[in-house]
């Protein structure tokens, strides 16, 4: 198994959306790569320096992470600095954080080939994880507990495996 931490603006449609896929064993929304103090949803709506994040757990075996990443930017505007759909603010900002070196080479060819294709240089922060903390219980799978709650990512991409 494998941990890549992706943020790609509210968490609570980034994880409905990896869910779907085969070989995602788990997904756990947090607040990564701010300030090394454990901070609250509230800390972080007041600027604390985390980006919302999911927590993915995968199965090389099943799904490489150049696939994951293939559609970790279908759902995000890469482009985009600190800002996803109608949340603004630096806790959306973009990030692919690995926690393997070894994920970096397969990361970076992935985030050549989007910036090639945007033709600009990406937002999306590329680095290691510095921190991960987990979120409080009423965001985990949010949108499973609140099928009609606020989501950025079109509802369409909830059902690309089905």
């Amino acid at each position: 198994m494998k941990t890549i931490y992706l943020a790609g603006g509210c968490f609570w449609g980034v994880q409905k959306f990896f869910d779907q896929f085969d070989g995602v064993i788990s997904t756990e929304v947090g607040y990564a790569n701010g300030p090394d103090a454990t901070p609250s949803y509230r800390d972080v709506c007041k600027s604390s320096g985390h980006a919302e994040t999911v927590k993915v757990i995968y199965d090389e075996s099943v799904i490489s992470l150049t696939e994951l990443l293939k559609f970790y930017f279908m759902v995000i505007d890469p482009l985009s600095v600190n800002r996803q759909g109608n949340d603004i603010g630096i806790q959306y900002r973009t990030g692919i954080y690995y926690t393997d070196d070894d994920q970096l080479a397969e990361a970076k060819a992935v985030y050549e080939a989007e910036e090639k294709r945007a033709g600009a240089k990406l937002a999306v922060e590329l680095e290691p994880l510095v921190n991960f903390f987990s979120a409080e219980e009423y965001h985990q799978k949010y949108l499973v507990k609140n099928p009609g709650g606020y989501c950025h990512i079109p509802r369409s991409m909830f059902n690309l495996k089905k």
